[in-house]
Parts: C-alpha cells; sequence; structure tokens
C-alpha cells in the first residue's frame, strides 16, 4: 500500500510484479493481498500493457489499522472472540479489561498512522513519540521458552 502511495504520479497504475520486486515480497502472496485490498475497495486495478493496481481511495484516509484489519482481521482476538466477548471465569476474569486495553493501545497508533504517513516517511507527532523510549526498541527475552 505504501508503494500505491508513493507512485509518481498520484494515481499511476503499479505492476505487481515491481511492488513484489522493491519489497521482496513473493508474487503470489502478493497477489493474495491485493485481493484482499480489492475487495475491500482500498486497490483498484485493470488488467494490460498499461495495467497494475493504484489506491481507491486516497492515502490520507487509509489507515494502517484499515489495512490490517482486512489483512489480519480484528485487531485483538482472543482465541477468535472480540475481547468485550471474551470472559474468562473466576481469577482470570479482569483478562477481559486486558485484552480491551490492547486493543484500545494498537487502535491508539494504527489508527492515527496514513499510508501517506508513511509513503512521505513521516509519523504523527504522538506516534512518534513513543520511539523516544528505548524500551520500544529492545526485544524482551523469551526465558520462559525452553
Amino acid at each position: 500500500m505504501v508503494e500505491l502511495a508513493a507512485a509518481t504520479p498520484p494515481g499511476r497504475p503499479v505492476k505487481a510484479d515491481e511492488i513484489a520486486v522493491r519489497q521482496a515480497i513473493p508474487t503470489r502472496f502478493l497477489a493474495q493481498l491485493l485481493a484482499e485490498l480489492r475487495r475491500a475497495d482500498l486497490v483498484s486495478s485493470s488488467r494490460g500493457y498499461s495495467g497494475g493496481y493504484w489506491l481507491a481511495v486516497p492515502a490520507t484516509q487509509i489507515t494502517v489499522a484499515d489495512i490490517a484489519r482486512v489483512i489480519d482481521g480484528p485487531l485483538a482476538d482472543v482465541h477468535g472472540l472480540s475481547p468485550e466477548l471474551f470472559g474468562p471465569p473466576g481469577v482470570a476474569a479482569p483478562t477481559k479489561e486486558l485484552w480491551i486495553a490492547v486493543r484500545a493501545a494498537l487502535r491508539s497508533v494504527m489508527e492515527q498512522v496514513t499510508i501517506a504517513d508513511l509513503a512521505a516517511g513521516t509519523l504523527p507527532p504522538m506516534v512518534a513519540a513513543l520511539l523516544d523510549d528505548p524500551e520500544a526498541w529492545t526485544r524482551r527475552p523469551d526465558h520462559w521458552r525452553r
């Protein structure tokens, strides 16, 4: 989607093969993603020599969350359920609120960043501020697995 947003002139059809090479994505996998995005009316396409793919909606109106929902489904499912429908019993009951908070945190970032932002190489200030925390850049060790 960022490749399509960065196309010049805007709206110029971009061939899937070009995107696949530039982004190191297998062509067949990319074709599946583009088909899902086309069914969601985020991408348009045409066949032929001058054909390709282009954004069906302005890049400023497409958020990362929009794309994630099309490709992966809801932002924070718990065993296939929306967090508000997840209801573990007993002492585990507070995990329902935990998953709702996780979904809210994902939304607070993913719904703020547009494809236009990414194509321009920028992030909204609220999102960029999260990168100031050195912990954001480190992966926690997975010390529980053996």
